[in-house]
Parts: structure tokens; sequence; C-alpha cells
């Protein structure tokens, strides 16, 4: 039997989890544990304004618990601001399972975690991630129909994602350099999974002067020979030469130690929460001249993609949809010149603006 223990004097405002989901505004978490299958994960919901909340699933080696409950907060706070910037009728939510991607995947583990998801009644919609493929979507498929990215249907984003990124990077150079063309510019690409090839393609066929890393040396000795690009180590990637740096491994690559040895002119890339600190650092790279385009409106494909298997919609609607990315980015950089402010401040005000007008809407009779 279960011992029930009394907890007398609890104090939730010193709770360190509900503190943090205050500090973002989250509806709710979901804890998911399972023996049998090794499952450990964390689903977050932060915002079902504008409808449910849709995010993929990340499967990543945190170092403890709590690294991965930080970063499932703040990825689905973006995924809220992402959708809504996007036009989507979607709100944000992720969910990050602790383990090797590498090691620790089977049909059993995916499936429990379908369940969970199922367990949430549609309020949460998963695709996949960092370290997930349609192929993992599919056994998760088999617990919860809140599920999108299946093989056959949208598929994988990755080429939707970076093809907004790509078109969003143009919309800066337009405004940095007074030509979109990114041909003979220097790029530094860091991390070629998924999307980071896909943009590493487009930038090779423009005729840009692309450098890449990677932490898996297989896949960057691939990439290398597949398109013709240079690589540099983990850490040298912030010192080389160039016009533009892409991130489009994990977030929080724009901080203390970086932002004085990038030399660059543009930061925009794929991941997710790029700035480590986004007051602090959104600021500086103002300061400095660089034109920083908002992460959750510049890597928007992917979720764009999502969207179009929910509505019913075709993969040339994401493609279209995706390439509006361009104009978006455009109006943040205009708007952030002319009021002297960083550009997050803009993306997360049109955000925040949508979320406010639409939820007026909701309101009962």
């Amino acid at each position: 039997m279960f011992e029930v223990k009394e907890v007398k004097d609890l104090n939730l405002a010193e709770n360190p989890v509900i503190s943090q989901m205050s500090m973002y505004n989250h509806e709710q978490l979901l804890f998911c544990n399972d023996t049998a299958t090794g499952l450990k994960a964390i689903i977050a919901v932060h915002n079902t304004v504008l409808g449910p909340a849709l995010g993929g699933t990340r499967m990543w080696m945190y170092n403890n618990e709590m690294e991965a409950l930080n970063d499932v907060l703040r990825l689905s706070r973006g995924m809220t601001y992402k959708n809504s910037i996007s036009g989507l009728n979607l709100g944000g939510g992720k969910a990050v399972i602790i383990g090797d991607s590498r090691s620790m995947k089977s049909e059993a583990l995916f499936r429990r975690f379908g369940k969970f998801v199922n367990s949430l009644a549609g309020k949460y919609i998963t695709a996949e991630d960092v370290g997930i493929s349609p192929v993992d979507m599919v056994w998760v498929s088999m617990e919860t129909n809140h599920v999108v990215g299946l093989p056959g249907k949208s598929g994988d984003p990755s080429p939707v994602t970076a093809y907004g990124v790509y078109m969003g990077m143009k919309a800066c150079a337009s405004q940095q350099f007074g030509s979109d063309s990114l041909a003979g510019k220097k790029v530094a690409v860091q991390g070629v999974g998924h999307v980071g090839e896909y943009l590493v393609k487009h930038l090779v066929a423009e005729g840009a002067d692309v450098t890449i890393t990677d932490i898996h040396e297989e896949t960057l000795k691939r990439v290398s020979n597949q398109y013709g690009v240079k690589v540099v180590g983990l850490n040298d990637i912030y010192d080389v030469p160039m016009d533009i740096y892409a991130p489009c491994a994990l977030g929080a690559t724009i901080n203390d130690d970086t932002i004085n040895r990038l030399k660059c002119s543009i930061i925009a890339g794929a991941a997710n929460n790029q700035l480590a600190n986004e007051k602090v650092h959104g600021q500086l790279v103002k300061d400095k001249g660089m034109i920083y385009a908002p992460d959750f409106a510049l890597n928007a494909g992917g979720v764009i993609n999502c969207y179009s298997e929910v509505a019913g919609l075709s993969a040339e609607w994401s493609m279209a949809k995706a390439e509006e990315i361009y104009t978006t980015i455009g109006n943040i950089v205009s708007r952030s010149s002319a009021e002297g402010v960083p550009t997050y401040q803009i993306a997360n005000k049109i955000a925040e603006e949508r979320i406010e007008s639409i939820g007026k809407v909701k309101l009962p009779l």
C-alpha cells in the first residue's frame, strides 16, 4: 500500500516548480514517469487562448530534471509566441523526454508517452523536435490522435522550417546590406541536423560561403562532403570570420561569453531561445549594431507545416506561408530601427497583441 504523509505549511510560492510556472505564466505541467519503459518526460502547456497548444517533443540527455524543466518551460512559451506571430489558431506547448535519443528509444517508451499526451484530451498536440523522428511519432500515434508530422501526412517539418529561416535571413540581409542576396556572404551554421542541413543546401545553392559545426562527427563529414563547406570545432564556430551567425542547435548560444567573440552583422538561425537572457543579450546585440532575427518568428516554418496537417491544408500552402516569414522579419527589423528598441521586444509585442485581441473574442456573451 502507498503511505500517505501529511504535509504541513506548504508554501507554494517557495516551490521552484510553481514559481517557474508563475514566472512564465504557464497553464499546466504534466510530469510523466513510467518505470517499465524508462520514460521520464515533462509536458508543458503554456497558453491555449488561440487554440490547442501545439509544440514538438524533444528527447535530450539533460544533466538534471531542473534543467529539463527550465527548457520545456522556455520552449513552450516560445511556441505560444511563435504560433501567434505566424497567425495560426494554436496555443503554445512543448514536451521533453529525458534520455539519450541514440540508445534509449523504444516502441514501448513512445507508446507510453502517447498515453500521457492522450490524457490531456486534445489540450496539447505533439510533433517531432530535436532527437525525434517521424517514426517515433508513429509509435506515439498508436495511443493518441493528438499528434502531427506523421509520414504520409505533413511529414518531416524540417524542410519548411529551413526555408522559413532562409527567407528571414534574406530579409535581414536586405536591411543590413541593402540587398537580400546571400551570394558571397560568410555564414556560420551551428548544427547541421535536419533543419541545419536543409539550410546549408539553400545557402550553398545561392553561393554563400558556409562554415559548419556539429556535435556528431559523422554528420559533419557527410554534410561537408556533400555540399563542399568548411568544418570547424564546436567552440571555434564563434570566432570564424562571418557575416551571418546561424545557430541551429540548442539555445542560449548568445551569452556573456560568445557575444563578444561574434563578429557577425546578423544573427539568424533555427534554434529556439537563442538569447541566454532575453533582456540583457537582446539589448547588447542591438548595441553592437547586429540584427537579431527573433527565433520564434524566424523558425516558425515547422509549426506552420504541422498546422497544415491539423487544418487539412496543402504542402504548397505551408511553403507559401513560410515564405511570408521574409515579410514578418522585415517588419520586425524595420520597427526595431524606427522605435529604437531590440527586435525581440517588437516580436513579443506583436505576438502578445494578437493573443490579447483574440482573447476578447473568446469571452462569453
